[in-house]
């Protein structure tokens, strides 16, 4: 990817020193099914002859990860990665409700695991739990979501990006394309990445913006939600959604509304990628979830290791925005294929 349509944040950016990623025939290490937190014995019969040799480690991963939300799926590869090279058996669990999620990271807790990577969509819900993993000597890192409140949470180090900079990014694309309304699909109330991302937008667009608030949990909800704002406003021209399955989605309904509007996104995955070369979506972010699971992980193994800490503990490593389109999609689309971006 042409590395030169990266937007730098306003804080600032952290170059990432870090390990590159394992050869791709790396075991995977053990991990959940579900949202359950079902732990997994890792398989090591064929691991790369570059995994760590330090003691095995235990980590949980706990995300906000909604039912069909391919997103994550992209996450724990990467996650799953860096537990195979590092010696580290990975627990994963996730659920979109926020008490579940605090109860998930508990749990982790209560098992005594040697770290835990969690995503912040909602940080004064998990602000307890952390403290309480804090209070047993759990390093805790952030990615993902949390941005603006992992340092107030008091997590080691936080793998993302930055929510607002890449909603006022997508904002300055519409105004390059000739856009004029456009309407801003949150398919989550209450995530706080998600309204920076609309906000964003609205920030720097110099067209008309609507929010439009949809049920992530239920597609078929989502498609006849955005199907009647179109129909009732045919002058949106625009519809920007916050994740791949609903840029799909999205597709569906304009065709439904008899609508000319076109379709942009933040985020993608292998059938995003192949929209984007046909040119029923128009253009996506990419926040990289590959990399936010592959560090997270990887950071847990080199501060129980070597005492690091990625950005001092100060600042945030970036790994996003980029965008994605025409232009570009071509060598994105090789690597969306594995299921790795």
């Amino acid at each position: 990817m042409d590395r030169s349509a990266h937007f730098r944040s306003r804080r600032p950016a952290l170059v990432v020193a870090m390990a590159v990623v394992a050869a791709a025939a790396l075991t995977l290490a053990g991990c959940s099914s579900g949202s359950g937190g079902k732990k997994a014995e890792e398989g090591g019969s064929n691991a790369s002859a570059g995994k760590a040799n330090t003691p095995r480690m235990t980590v949980a991963l706990v995300t906000h990860q909604s039912a069909g939300d391919t997103f994550w799926d992209i996450v724990r590869k990467g996650a799953e990665a860096a537990a195979a090279k590092d010696n580290i058996k990975l627990i994963y669990s996730a659920d979109p409700n926020a008490g579940q999620q605090a109860g998930f990271v508990q749990n982790a807790v209560d098992q005594r695991v040697d770290g835990i990577a969690v995503t912040l969509a909602k940080p004064d819900a998990m602000k307890d739990v952390v403290g309480k993993a804090k209070a047993a000597g759990i390093p805790v890192v952030g990615l993902n979501s949390g941005l603006s409140d992992w340092k107030r949470l008091g997590l080691l180090q936080f793998f993302g990006q930055d929510e607002t900079v890449a909603g006022e990014a997508f904002g300055k694309k519409l105004n390059e394309v000739g856009a004029k309304k456009a309407v801003c699909v949150i398919q989550e109330q209450g995530n706080i990445g998600l309204t920076q991302r609309c906000d964003g937008v609205k920030k720097t667009f110099s067209g008309t913006t609507e929010t439009l608030y949809v049920n992530g949990a239920d597609m078929p909800s989502v498609k006849s939600t955005i199907t009647a704002k179109l129909k009732q406003d045919k002058s949106i021209d625009y519809v920007v959604t916050l994740g791949a399955p609903f840029a799909l989605t999205a597709v569906q309904s304009v065709g439904d509304a008899g609508s000319k509007a076109r379709i942009a996104t933040f985020d993608l995955n292998k059938s995003l990628a192949g929209a984007v070369e046909k040119g029923t979506i128009q253009f996506a972010v990419d926040q990289q979830p590959y990399l936010q699971g592959y560090l997270a992980i990887d950071s847990l193994w080199l501060y129980k290791n070597n005492g690091n800490y990625s950005g001092g503990g100060e600042q945030p490593v970036l790994t996003g925005p980029a965008f994605v389109d025409k232009s570009n999609v071509g060598k994105v689309a090789e690597f969306a294929a594995k299921g790795t971006r």
